[in-house]
Formats: C-alpha cells, structure tokens, sequence
C-alpha cells in the first residue's frame, strides 16, 4: 500500500455531479493493450527456471541458454495502452458504454520520443555522488520508542546499513549493523538495528528495501539478469524476503550487500545505462515508487498539518492520486516540450509526477502555507530521489500565494499547454473569476477541472460575446475508484479545450 492511499477517506460517499448537458466523450483501450518501452515491462518469473548462481555476471553461453519468457521480450509499440498500478483491478466501475467519436485532444501519441530519460549526473562522479536527503534511517528509528521497534536483535558495535540504487550515487542509510569484536564468529555475533513500525501505515524500512529492489530489477536490468533475480527458488528476490520474513537480520544483509555488488557492476559495465538510453517512457509503477518514497520520507510525517484548513473556503485539502493523474497527462496528450501548471497544487505531488512522468516544465501555485512549506520538502527529496534512480526530469517551479495574483503565474496563463485545477471545493465566486482569465489562454491549451467552467446550457448570443464560456470547448470524462483522495467513488471531470472559432463563426454569420 502507498502512502498515497493511506490518505483515502474509505468508505466516503460520492459527491454527485450536478446534471448537465456537455457532450460526454470516454476513450475505450483495450485492458490487454501491452506498452512498446522495456521499463514498461514488470517481469513475472513464474516459469523461469535459472540454476545460474545469484548475481547479475553471466558468460555468454549462460545468457543464451537462460530460459526468458514471451512476455518479457521486447516487442513492437502497442497504440494504446492502458495505464496500470497496484489498484487497478481490470473491471471498471462505469457500465458498459458505447464506442464514441474520439476528439483530436486524446492522440496517445505523445511529443515526447525525444526525451532523454536518463541523467548524465547521476551516472558520473559528479560532486563524489554525495548530496543532501532524507535517509529512511532519519525517518524510522529506535530513537522514536513510541513508534517502532527493532526487528532484529541488538548488540556489539554499529555500522551503517546501505542500499545502493541503479545509477552512481551515494547508498540510503537503512540502519545500524551492529556487530561484536568477535570477528571469527561473524555470523554467529551480528546483529541488527533495523525497525518496523508499530502502526501499520507508518513507514516500514524493511517493506521498502525489497520494494525498491524489486524495482530496480525489473526495471533497470536486461530481461535475461532480472530473470535470475527474480527466479522462484533461489533468486534474489526470494533469498530477501526468506530472511525478513523468518527475522533472520544476517542474512537479510549477505543480500542486501550481494545486491550491492551486482548493480554496482550492472551500471560500470553499462548495463543499467542501456536499459535507460533504448527507452522513452517511464512505467507507472516506477513512477509511484519514486512518489511514495518522497512522500513518505517528507509529508508523511507531518500530514497532520494538512487538516487545518477552514471548512466552507477555497483553502480545503485533497489529493489526484497518481493513476488518475497520469490519465490526465494521457488524455490531454501532454509531451515533454508543453507547459503544464497547476493551480491549486498542494504539496506539490502533481507537480512532480508530471516532471517525471513527462519530463515537461511544470509549475504549481498554492495558497496555503502548511501546504506550501511541505512542497518545497517533497521537491528537495524528489530531486534527490530521481537522483538515486538516474532519472532526468522536467523543470520544477513551485510558487507560494493566490494564483489569480502571483504575477509568475499570470505569465505563465498565456504560454500553457495543459491547466490542472483540482476546483472541486473552490467557490463560485473563484470559479468564475479564474474564468475570466481563460480568455488569454492560447489556443488549444486544455484546462482540465473536476467542476466544468461552462454552466450547463450555455449557448453563445449577442448579449454574452464577451463572455469566456464562448471560447471552451468542453468534454466530459469519467474517472474510476482509487483516483481521488476524498473517496473512492468513480465520478467525473471535465477537459475544456480553448477553441475561439465557434465565437468567430457567430460574430461572421450569427449562427455558431
């Protein structure tokens, strides 16, 4: 479960959409639509059978006769596919629909082949690969009794616990090995300080060293390497979890320390790299990785501050959980290239997931003070994080006050290619006052919201030409369960797309 999920309101009712007569527009993909890119591919092994000893270093005679399954070949573009994360659970919960005229604004064909996805820093000696973040070690500790403790036993002398990630950079300190001056008994003596939490939504160390390895093997490695990490019997995947779950804290870090050896040699013979360079899109799965393990190591621990926030305002907190998200970059086809902001932006989550998932230049506004100082935290660490993982990613700008005001963002207004606005709680006073600057947008720029702009029955006259409501075009779209942090209902949002030829046509002919 990510921490994106721990804030859900389960249960909650669905907030009904008022009725309205927008056309409705849904785009079918086939739910067996496969992804052209290898980190597109998550690698099952449950026909692998490698008797190769663990470690990524293979002859080639070993590499060609390791058995690899169809479905982790690399195989050609597929022109749609279905984005996928843990909560997808392949129904959906609309009833059936039929097909209907797709609109030019939902081409899945993104601008974005070009996008380097690999950073050049993050695999060179640049500044020693050390830089400021937050270790887990920082976050989960024996110095906070109250909230965990230890899972292994404890005694002798301490050492760092480390994880080394796929590009150069320094490891994440875990925990503290602590072993006795007895070194001939080294496995007899050792013993760790590694922590699990005593809540069960709070953050748990152990859970995200295999998380994280798991990650990195089925998305950083060549097929014919992640199929002997990931072997059933004696991969080394299976050798980690054995150890945890049997508390077995010695072994636990022989593998910790063996998968630092081999992704080590992965990356220095270029193995890593290749992966990176022959790819053009991130899966979604290592999307939320990278997101969760910002969030948990910055918000998380001070997500109570989130809650004060006056009922009836503008000022109400909630979060588009990162499945719907990238269903938004989808649909409104945003590319590498684009400019995206959005207003409203919170702690920023949006924000940098379209920096990564996309690689465009983002922007975000937030009025919000508590909400403000725990973006820039998430920003810190989300640049650290890609980092660790050797990502390249999209220009980041976050600005702080009223987005109707912030004059950086009112300069940005006229250049944007796609606009975010999470106005499900905003007045009508701001939804019509944002309105209003709708009219400096350029052409085609997407305004993406939760309430449609345009009031239900708006037709163009001669009274309202001045009116922005003439200059959106409108589409109404559907989102499912686990989308939304307020509750996890399906409901809708609306794409107003900025198209000036309607009002045109009326102010030539009379007649839209």
């Amino acid at each position: 479960m990510s921490f994106f999920s721990l804030i859900q309101k389960k249960g909650s009712k669905p907030i009904p959409p008022a009725p309205n007569s927008i056309r409705k527009e849904i785009v079918h993909s086939s739910s067996n639509a496969k992804k052209t890119s290898f980190l597109n591919t998550a690698y099952s092994t449950s026909s692998i059978s490698v008797r190769k000893p663990v470690g990524l270093k293979t002859n080639k005679a070993d590499r060609s006769n390791a058995t690899v399954p169809e479905h982790i070949r690399r195989r050609k573009r597929s022109q749609q596919a279905r984005l996928v994360s843990d909560s997808d659970t392949g129904d959906s919960d609309a009833s059936p629909q039929p097909p209907i005229k797709k609109s030019r604004a939902t081409n899945d064909k993104r601008k974005s082949m070009k996008r380097q996805l690999r950073s050049l820093t993050a695999f060179s000696d640049e500044d020693l690969g050390q830089f400021p973040m937050v270790h887990a070690s920082d976050v989960a500790a024996l110095d906070k009794p109250t909230k965990y403790r230890p899972v292994f036993s404890q005694q002798g002398e301490q050492e760092a616990i480390q994880l080394q990630y796929p590009s150069a950079s320094q490891q994440e300190t875990y925990g503290i090995y602590l072993q006795s001056a007895m070194k001939r008994a080294f496995l007899m003596v050792c013993s760790f300080n590694l922590v699990e939490p005593l809540q069960k939504d709070d953050f748990k160390p152990l859970e995200d060293i295999t998380e994280t390895i798991e990650t990195a093997v089925n998305y950083y490695l060549p097929p014919v390497d992640a199929a002997v990490f990931s072997d059933d019997s004696h991969g080394l995947l299976r050798r980690l979890k054995r150890a945890r779950d049997k508390r077995d804290g010695a072994a636990f870090v022989l593998v910790i320390q063996e998968w630092n050896d081999a992704i080590t040699e992965a990356r220095k013979d270029g193995r890593v790299a290749r992966v990176l360079d022959e790819s053009t899109e991130l899966d979604l799965k290592l999307i939320e990785r990278i997101l969760t393990q910002t969030y948990a190591r910055t918000v998380s621990p001070r997500v109570s501050t989130l809650r004060q926030y006056e009922n009836g305002t503008d000022n109400v907190y909630g979060e588009l959980l990162p499945k719907f998200v990238s269903e938004i970059f989808r649909v409104t086809n945003l590319g590498s290239t684009h400019i995206f902001l959005d207003l409203g932006s919170g702690v920023g989550n949006v924000i940098l997931q379209a920096a990564l998932e996309v690689g465009c230049e983002s922007w975000g506004c937030e009025i919000m003070e508590n909400a403000c100082a725990l973006a820039g935290l998430q920003e810190h660490e989300f640049k650290a994080r890609c980092r660790l993982w050797g990502l390249a990613v999209g220009d980041i700008n976050l600005e702080r006050g009223d987005f109707l005001e912030n004059q950086n963002i009112i300069k940005m207004l006229p250049k944007a290619d796609v606009i975010l606005v999470n106005n499900q709680a905003f007045t009508p006073e701001l939804n019509d006052r944002l309105t209003s600057h709708f009219l400096d947008l350029k052409e085609g720029c997407q305004v993406v919201s939760l309430k449609s702009f345009v009031p239900t029955g708006h037709r163009i006259t001669s009274r309202n030409l001045n009116s922005a409501y003439n200059v959106l075009e409108v589409a109404q779209k559907r989102y499912y369960s686990a989308c939304v942090s307020w509750t996890d209902a399906p409901g809708s949002y609306y794409v107003s797309r900025k198209d000036s030829s309607r009002l045109k046509a009326f102010s030539r002919n009379g007649v839209v």
